[in-house]
């Protein structure tokens, strides 16, 4: 069997072993050799991921997905990133245990995974032993990314990138060698402004922040989005957006089992949408959802290429499918 890989746009035909011909370098359409059958699949495109030198995929695992899952399930749900070609993995110190069931999988593949956590302390001291304990649940030497976590409260702010704070344990782990990138996450409508003031303090490699047609149709948000987009963009800084298939938060009448804290979209066509729409804005990183059972759809949308959606189809799914945006002023808790 081939797949059809997209390399930052240089497109790379690998023949899987056993299969019996592959493309000619001049065509696409022609084989060197007869081959009984062949199937092709169009990878994921990638993208360098900020200056940290790596090429991404411009889908990333969320492994929040695995925080409540026996191994076994963790298994068979991350022999899906191979089907796609995915290489970029995010997990976190606080997502139950997400980093121990990575553990075992990437035993033997870590070189083949730019591998990322984060860390919710805010002293240096509790940021430092966080990182070394992420270190040692994924028994890893080195973190090719450390991102302090949802940092956009004033007051944690302040603490975590004041002086002995964890952004100075941060760079103390970089320094180390236990951690090679630093980056910032952040919830709620304040994470892109909160994202800019930090990248004004201090040269964050990656941020992270909401990002849907629901979200973006709240003006202010959509311009602090815009603001620290353009930012990102000028400067090399990853940008990942999170919370692209998200339908509402829970409502006390919904049935049915819950995989995340909000309620995603399950209409088929409501999501490629979703997904079309979020990585159709160049230069911008998804990060799949902690709703396992919709990561083999998000993973084939994208691969299928990202058109933008017509503005008239995303207003009608907001209205068919009741979504609302998760995060608004005085509603941005989790």
């Amino acid at each position: 069997m081939s797949a059809y890989v997209a390399h930052g746009g240089a497109p790379e035909l690998r023949s899987a072993p056993g299969s019996c011909g592959a493309f000619m370098a001049s065509s696409l359409l022609e084989f060197v050799h007869s081959a009984p059958t062949v199937y092709t699949r169009l990878m994921i495109a990638k993208l360098p991921f900020g200056k940290t030198g790596h090429l991404s995929t411009r889908v990333l695992f969320g492994a929040a997905a695995l925080a409540r899952m026996r191994q076994e399930k963790a298994d068979a749900v991350l022999e899906t990133l191979l089907e796609f070609g995915i290489n970029h993995i995010d997990t976190a110190a606080s997502y139950g245990d997400s980093e121990l069931r990575l553990r075992p999988w990437l035993a033997d593949r870590r070189d083949a995974f730019f591998l990322a956590s984060k860390t919710g302390e805010r002293s240096y001291a509790g940021a430092l032993a966080s990182i070394e304990r992420s270190r040692e649940r994924l028994q890893v030497d080195q973190l090719d990314l450390i991102q302090l976590h949802n940092l956009v409260d004033e007051t944690e702010w302040e603490t975590a990138l004041g002086p002995g704070g964890a952004l100075d344990a941060a760079r103390e782990a970089r320094e180390r060698g236990w951690v090679r990138h630093i980056g910032i996450t952040g919830h709620g409508t304040r994470a892109p402004e909160m994202h800019l003031r930090s990248l004004e303090r201090f040269a964050f490699d990656s941020v992270l922040a909401p990002y849907n047609f629901a979200m973006l149709r709240q003006d202010a948000y959509a311009q602090s989005f815009d603001a620290l987009y353009e930012y990102c963009q000028l400067n090399q800084v990853a940008l990942q957006t999170i919370k692209a298939v998200a339908r509402r938060r829970w409502d006390a009448a919904s049935d049915g089992p819950r995989f995340s804290w909000y309620e995603p979209l399950r209409d088929p066509a409501a999501l490629e949408r979703a997904v079309h729409f979020a990585l159709a804005r160049p230069g911008v990183f998804l990060n799949t959802s902690s709703d396992v059972t919709l990561l083999r759809s998000i993973l084939s949308f994208a691969s299928a290429g990202a058109v933008a959606p017509a503005r008239e189809a995303l207003e009608r799914d907001l209205s068919e499918q009741a979504i609302e945006p998760l995060f608004a002023p005085g509603l941005d808790g989790i």
